[in-house]
């Protein structure tokens, strides 16, 4: 099987039925199978066999973490790629084929698509890697509307670390490290793997060649949980291994005035 899709539900599933659908209207049945995680009990829409691909519905017991949830997917199936994304993705086109052409290559440890938003903007997915003062001057840069960190045109692009919304992963790299560091309960996990793949000789992409619209909840914004949740991961990577030998790495071979930037 080519690619092993990986959806997380947490009192989402009337997205994850609008994502499924997009599966069946623009996806080849036989190319995907696909496992939506219910994360916390609710009503489910659909049933498995409404779809024309393979669909696995797993129900948790408990509550787990962004991490801890594609972990488990990935180690129930097999597959070529595994791909991960949010709920709140719409899909206007197969994104599968050309990202797993792109991820083909050896040296390549994940590629994305570009991100754009209800209003066809792009969205700050690919970016560089945060350190407490790039998230200060992020903040600020968002508020002037200049918060995309790499110019988008037509090539592929070779960010430092890729949001968590859509990544499709080579299974053999996300095996390698192991998947998700489960001690992030949710956020930065996202950074930390990217961060891990670098540091292992595997280049992320983002391939604008694909593109997904996001539908974005930004809960994080509105939800004290979300916030603490925020909080305390990013004080967990900045302390971590991960974070300061791809830092003190940047620091040898750059000029240390494209670290403030």
């Amino acid at each position: 099987m080519p690619v092993l899709v990986s959806v997380v539900s947490h009192q989402q599933a009337d997205l994850v039925f609008l994502l499924l659908k997009d599966f069946q209207n623009h996806c080849l049945p036989n190319d995907l199978e696909v496992i939506v995680t219910v994360n916390s009990e609710e009503k489910i829409p659909f049933k498995t066999e409404d779809f024309d691909f393979k669909l696995l519905v797993v129900q948790n017991d408990h509550p787990r973490g962004f991490a801890a949830n594609h972990n488990a997917a990935f180690k129930l199936r097999g597959s070529d790629f595994f791909c991960l994304l949010n709920p709140d993705i719409r899909l206007t086109q197969d994104p599968f084929s050309l990202l797993m052409d792109t991820a083909s290559n050896g040296k390549t440890g994940l590629v994305a698509p570009l991100i754009r938003n209800d209003e066809k903007k792009i969205e700050d997915s690919a970016r560089r890697l945060p350190t407490p003062f790039r998230l200060f001057r992020r903040f600020w840069k968002r508020w002037k509307g200049l918060s995309v960190d790499y110019p988008i045109g037509d090539t592929l692009i070779f960010p430092e670390w890729v949001a968590g919304i859509f990544m499709l992963f080579p299974s053999r790299a996300f095996a390698e490290m192991k998947g998700f560091n489960e001690k992030y309960f949710l956020y930065f996990e996202d950074v930390d793997l990217c961060s891990r793949l670098r540091m292992a000789g595997y280049q992320i992409i983002l391939d604008p060649r694909v593109s997904v619209i996001h539908k974005a909840r930004r809960d994080s914004h509105a939800n004290w949980q979300y916030f603490k949740w925020h909080l305390f991961s990013g004080i967990r990577f900045f302390s971590s291994t991960v974070f300061w030998a791809c830092y003190l790495k940047q620091l040898r071979q750059k000029d240390k005035k494209t670290l403030w930037t």
